[in-house]
């Protein structure tokens, strides 16, 4: 499961926070979906205050290496758990 196309266009938070949502329709169930869901929400209230362009540009780039992280992992796990006995 890679992360969505598109992350190499997120700039802004709002795109960011729109990205973040569309990785978490991808998870296989609803309640993986919920959990981070409400931490994506979580982070965004956590740094809504962030001023320096800088440090946005960094919160974004170090989100999308979370999500691609979060949806290898899933990947790997669907893939293991599909395999058939031998």
């Amino acid at each position: 499961m890679a992360p969505l196309p598109g992350a190499e266009l997120v700039q802004r938070p709002l795109q960011l926070y729109r990205y973040l949502l569309r990785c978490c329709q991808q998870l296989p169930t609803k309640g993986i979906q919920e959990h981070y869901r409400h931490a994506v929400r979580q982070s965004f209230r956590v740094h809504s205050d962030e001023d320096s362009p800088e440090r946005i540009q960094q919160i974004i780039k170090r989100a999308i290496e979370d999500a691609d992280w979060i949806m290898n992992k899933v990947s790997a796990r669907l893939s293991s758990t599909c395999q058939p006995a031998r």
